[in-house]
């Protein structure tokens, strides 16, 4: 049974910091791209930081260049998010995503999401 298990959310000040952590379970963390994604009221998903399986490339969105650290531990099949110097316009449900190409086909998981509030 694949399981994307996020943690970590909560409420900060503007400014602050927390690190967001997913745990993976029921297939082979290591090969699949990692990948955290945001949801705010009203607001389509967006993609925030993603990780690649092998070499460990990072991406961001330019809104989170130089604020936010996307990392990944596949002896503890975790990712992480370190967030910091936190906006109240970062304020979304963040969730963690599995991904990995098998031929013509997409394999693709989803956690259930922890919810970042920023907010003095």
């Amino acid at each position: 049974q694949v399981q994307l298990v996020e943690s970590g959310g909560g409420l900060v000040q503007p400014g602050g910091s927390l690190k967001l952590s997913c745990a993976a379970s029921g297939f082979t963390f290591s090969r699949y791209a990692m990948s955290w994604y945001r949801q705010a009221p009203g607001k389509e998903r967006e993609l925030v930081a993603s990780i690649t399986s092998s070499d460990g490339l990072t991406n961001y969105a330019d809104s989170v260049k130089g604020r936010y650290t996307i990392s990944r531990d596949n002896a503890e099949k975790t990712v992480y998010l370190q967030m910091n110097s936190l906006k109240p316009e970062d304020t979304a449900v963040y969730y963690c995503n599995a991904e990995r190409s098998i031929g013509l086909r997409l394999n693709a998981y989803w956690g259930q999401g922890t919810q970042v509030t920023v907010s003095s």
